[in-house]
């Protein structure tokens, strides 16, 4: 079946496809550790446990960028493929995996009609990817068709209440900016269009996919953590609100 990029989809891919190379700057160093690390202010995998044991599992890496999290996977004895709305993502990505000595399968595709077969994982994640950047009406559905039965689904967000308390000089405050009911297409200036929902269409989406939640982890910073994605400021808002969070969920 074919299927055509949206205009969103063809917008946030322009984006990316553009702002790579400097992403790649900004953020390589505090996100290409030595192990596996989440979301903002880069929380442990080992701590948080959110994928476990990967060791010969087929895994998904869902809106993988330049595959920093694949390649350490894949060190662990995952069987990884990385999937990328951006080309020029996946470049950076394959010149990682060759100094790495790592190779993996990498698919340019949007999310929301992945070119993969049904059930040929064991586990899809995202780390502020396609979850953030595709319509989740497209990629919840799109996961559960992948994903084989008793298969792990674990995403890193954006709160809704992070989005909801941005204002229009680009400033977190403990202040509501936008409303809350009908949270799911943000369109900010100059940037790629994000999605997210209310927590309880988060959850009514999961449950009608098929989706059982075992963890919702509301990520407050630790004392003196940094971070190259957001600045002081924002951390400590984000100590006394969640400003991101961690879902896992199972295919029973």
């Amino acid at each position: 079946m074919s299927w055509s990029p949206s205009a969103d989809a063809l917008r946030n891919r322009a984006y990316w496809d553009s702002a790579s190379d400097e992403y790649q700057a900004l953020h390589r160093d505090f996100i290409g550790g030595s192990e596996p690390r989440w979301g903002m202010w880069q929380l442990p995998e080992d701590e948080l446990q959110m994928l476990g044991d990967v060791g010969g599992k087929d895994v998904l890496e869902y809106g993988c960028g330049a595959a920093q999290w694949s390649i350490l996977l894949a060190r662990r004895g995952a069987r990884p493929v990385g999937l990328d709305n951006s080309q020029r993502q996946l470049e950076h990505a394959r010149r990682l995996m060759a100094e790495a000595d790592v190779h993996f399968p990498l698919v340019h595709a949007t999310a929301g009609a992945a070119p993969l077969n049904d059930e040929s994982f064991d586990i899809v994640f995202s780390d502020h990817g396609a979850m953030t950047f595709a319509d989740p009406y497209e990629t919840v559905p799109e996961v559960a068709r992948v994903l084989r039965r008793g298969g792990l689904f674990a995403f890193s967000h954006s709160t809704p209440l992070s989005l909801i308390c941005w204002s229009a000089q680009d400033v977190i405050e403990p202040v509501l900016h936008r409303p809350y009911f009908g949270l799911h297409r943000l369109e900010w200036p100059d940037q790629p269009v994000e999605f997210n929902l209310p927590q309880g269409t988060w959850i009514g989406l999961f449950r009608q996919n098929g989706f059982v939640i075992e963890a919702l982890v509301e990520v407050q910073p630790p004392q003196g953590a940094t971070s190259t994605y957001r600045d002081a400021d924002e951390t400590e808002w984000a100590r006394s609100w969640p400003m991101e969070q961690i879902w896992r969920l199972r295919k029973p």
